[in-house]
């Protein structure tokens, strides 16, 4: 049996993924998360085989879920099932260790492959993405990211400095590096377009 559980914070989604794998022989749920942190929790408790989980959630991403795999060295194989068609989302997610990337307008029987296939050692990637993934690099380093992302979210420089325990100065260094980095206007330009790209 390939024992799985879910993260994914809308509930109707959540549902219809849960009976969609139940109705495999091979398939079990052992449960469902609304949020990263509740899915963290979750899977330490019920040691799935599979995480199935969003990119977007409330607290942990799906990004930072498969990070904090990767860095515990837990023995689980992350799948992201997203909306996003991202190419910098699938590299992050790469290398983050993430054994399988579909979106969730793909045809419902390939999640079922793609669990089988990642539970076997192999990778599942949407092919289309695959490509385009490896057409433009992200330019952003992980604290130019989270400051960029912080500064998108409405906070100011002191706000961001609070929360990440840096001083007010190097905020505006990292600010001002990812704006040059994107060729970007100011901060809230740059903001949208590395959420475009997927680099955020």
């Amino acid at each position: 049996m390939i024992r799985v559980l879910l993260a994914e914070d809308q509930a109707m989604v959540r549902g219809a993924l849960s009976a969609l794998l139940n109705l495999e022989s091979d398939i079990e749920v052992l449960g469902s998360a609304a949020d990263g942190e509740a899915a963290w929790r979750e899977l330490q408790r019920v040691k799935p085989d599979v995480l199935v989980t969003d990119i977007e959630m409330p607290g942990l991403t799906g990004l930072e879920l498969a990070q904090r795999i990767q860095r515990h060295e837990l023995p689980i194989k992350v799948i992201i099932v997203t909306t996003f068609a991202r190419p910098g989302f699938l590299r992050r997610a790469l290398d983050a260790g993430v054994s399988g990337y579909l979106l969730k307008d793909a045809p419902a029987e390939n999640l079922a492959e793609a669990l089988r296939m990642v539970h076997r050692g192999g990778r599942s990637i949407d092919p289309q993405l695959a490509l385009e993934a490896w057409s433009e690099a992200d330019p952003l380093n992980d604290r130019e990211r989270q400051v960029l992302r912080l500064a998108g979210e409405g906070l100011s420089a002191n706000d961001i400095a609070g929360q990440l325990s840096l001083s007010h100065g190097t905020v505006r260094n990292y600010l001002s590096e990812a704006i040059g980095k994107l060729g970007a206007a100011n901060r809230i330009e740059a903001y949208r377009l590395a959420r475009q790209k997927g680099w955020l």
